[in-house]
């Protein structure tokens, strides 16, 4: 037992990994309330409005979440190569759920007003009514494309500004190629390839319209596919880029596999 609670502690008390267990957290809200609109999509087709209203805002909370906690993990291991000395000063267990705090603050500040123009232009009766799941469906308002545009494009420049930044510093200030300086501008590129991935679910109906004009596909079918690509796949590369990768991760992750394991076969063979 005290084995596994020093293992288990270095987990949370690192900034690094409580970002990461927060991200792994997010993505898996983002996905599974997404596969449960996915299986609704193809069964009943329809709900009711209020009842989408509530998985739509949650999914969007947490698909927001996704890119500015990469950037926050960027910035994180910026710090840990270039400003070693000030890293335990600078980045506090307590600065970290004061920044997760922040992360989902600006989310909410990102999608909640399309809900507030909605609740102002449409009548009380279409929050009754049944409508396929989705946020063209439930937020129709002209309004709400326009700011969700802005505000996306804001984040995207962000967002990427924050991946660039930290790359080029760690590329220049760690002169020395040294293994921990590698690896992180090998971690801050997969940073980048994730966030490119997520960033695309910005403009994913824009994409599936062109799609549509040049082959003849079903919508449904459509978005599924662009579905895969574009929260599923940088969602399944998280364990990846922050899991496997890390060597305390790898290391803890393989005692605590032979610990279940042994423990397992003498419960067995008792």
């Amino acid at each position: 037992m005290g084995l596994n609670h020093s293992c288990c502690q270095i987990f949370y008390l690192n900034p690094q990994y409580i970002l990461f267990i927060h991200l792994v957290l997010n993505d898996i809200i983002q996905v599974m309330l997404t596969v449960i609109l996915i299986v609704i999509s193809y069964t009943l087709y329809k709900i009711s409005v209020s009842i989408c209203c509530i998985f739509v805002l949650i999914i969007h909370f947490a698909t927001e979440n996704t890119p500015l906690n990469v950037a926050c993990m960027a910035i994180e291991c910026y710090i840990a190569i270039c400003l070693p000395l000030r890293h335990s000063r600078i980045c506090t267990i307590k600065k970290t759920l004061s920044l997760i705090g922040l992360i989902w603050v600006t989310s909410m500040s990102v999608v909640l007003p399309d809900l507030f123009v909605t609740l102002a232009t449409q009548p009380l009766e279409f929050f009754h009514s049944k409508l396929p799941c989705n946020k063209e469906s439930i937020f129709p308002s002209p309004i709400n494309l326009k700011r969700r545009y802005i505000v996306h494009y804001v984040c995207v420049v962000i967002v990427w500004f924050t991946i660039f930044y930290t790359y080029f510093r760690i590329l220049f200030t760690a002169k020395a190629a040294s293994k921990d300086s590698e690896k992180a501008r090998n971690t801050i590129i997969l940073h980048g390839f994730q966030v490119l991935l997520c960033t695309a679910t910005y403009v994913v109906p824009q994409l599936v319209n062109v799609f549509q004009r040049w082959f003849v596909i079903n919508n449904k079918d459509s978005r599924f596919a662009f579905y895969i690509i574009v929260h599923v796949l940088p969602r399944s590369l998280t364990p990846m880029i922050y899991g496997v990768r890390d060597e305390t991760f790898r290391k803890y992750l393989k005692r605590n596999m032979l610990f279940k394991c042994t423990g397992s076969k003498q419960s067995c063979y008792s």
